[in-house]
This record gives structure tokens, C-alpha cells and sequence, in this order.
């Protein structure tokens, strides 16, 4: 049986200061507090639905607002990720899902290319704030995150309303897509690309 993929990351700024650990084998153990509750949940989703064990504490300057906080956690849970990985010997690389929530449909479509690039659609129009979770900042999060773990990262919400239920649903499915991507393929012993190296 192979070593766990996995990462610790320490980031400290003048606006956040953030302990995480990414267990890319685990069992969707979480542990998470940025102090944004909604975010928390999602975080919580991402974990369980990943399979992957996930340690976040985040300090941030919520006096101001969750731009930070959000933003920080989001570059570093990329970098963790991207660390776990490593050379990305022998995973699928390639993952897709589609997962409803309600009235709400995502879909999710990943490439660990190396080559980190983001494309995001959802409904406009919706609530701007979930409790002190900001959903104008959720395209930006999932940018952040995308460029710092280096994968090319496609989410697209293609109908929903309420907007809980649109975010849960894209944070369920890019689990779930992660999960299938950066699981190991039996039948691939080398980096997955014609190129060798990724």
C-alpha cells in the first residue's frame, strides 16, 4: 500500500493566519473553523464528500469582512492539495460529476493539468449573502483555489434559485469530481500525460 498523500500548510498575513492539513486517502474526517459559518459547512462538504480528512483554523480580520479569511483559506487549501499530489503519478487525472441540491444543478469538471485556469457559471441574481458567507465572492474562491493546487477547474451551476442550495450543490459536486481525479489508477503506473510531467 502506498504512503497517504498528504500536506500541511502554514500561511500568515497581516490579515489571516491559517493551519491546515489535507489527507488526499483519508475518510472525509473534518475539522474546520475560519469562523464564517456557512463556509465552514461548505469546507465540511468538501471533506466529506471528497474523502479527504481536512484540519482548518483560520484567525482572520473579520472586523473588516470575509474577503480575507475566504480568499486565504481558499489559496491554501490549493496549496495543500497541489503539496499532497506531488508529481501526480498514477491518479485518473480526468474527473466529472453533476450533483443536484433541491431545485438546484452543478456541475463539475476537473483536470490536475498542472495548468491552473477556472471557468465559472451560475444563476445571477442571487442573495448576496449567506449569513456572513459572501456569494460574491464564490467565483473568486474557486479561482483562488483552482490556480494554487494548479488543475483546470470547470463549475457550472446550470439552474437554481435558492442560493444555499446553489453553492452546497457546486461544492458537492467539485467533491465528489476531486475524488474520482485524484484517486489512483490501476492501470497507470506513470505521470498521466504524453508530455511526462504534469
Amino acid at each position: 500500500m502506498s504512503e497517504p498523500r498528504t500536506a500541511r500548510i502554514s500561511r500568515s498575513t497581516k490579515e489571516t493566519s491559517i493551519e491546515l492539513e489535507v489527507n488526499l486517502d483519508g475518510t472525509g474526517t473534518v475539522e474546520v473553523s475560519t469562523g464564517i459559518g456557512f463556509y465552514d459547512h461548505m469546507l465540511h462538504q468538501l471533506g466529506k464528500h471528497g474523502m479527504f480528512d481536512l484540519k482548518i483554523k483560520v484567525q482572520g480580520d473579520l472586523w473588516i469582512d470575509g474577503h480575507h479569511t475566504m480568499e486565504d483559506t481558499a489559496i491554501a487549501l490549493g496549496q495543500a492539495f497541489d503539496q499532497a499530489l506531488g508529481d501526480r503519478r498514477g491518479v485518473r487525472r480526468y474527473a466529472d460529476r453533476m450533483v443536484p441540491l433541491d431545485e438546484s444543478l452543478s456541475r463539475a469538471v476537473v483536470d490536475l493539468s498542472g495548468r491552473p485556469y477556472l471557468v465559472y457559471t451560475a444563476p445571477e441574481n442571487i442573495a448576496p449573502m449567506i449569513g456572513e458567507f459572501d456569494t460574491t465572492l464564490i467565483e473568486h474562491i474557486w479561482e483562488s483555489f483552482a490556480h494554487n493546487a494548479r488543475m483546470t477547474l470547470h463549475v457550472d451551476t446550470l439552474r437554481g434559485r435558492n442560493a444555499h442550495h446553489i453553492v452546497e450543490s457546486q461544492y458537492k459536486a467539485v467533491a465528489r469530481a476531486l475524488r474520482d481525479a485524484v484517486s489512483l489508477d490501476e492501470k497507470e503506473t506513470g505521470i498521466p500525460s504524453t508530455k511526462g510531467l504534469l
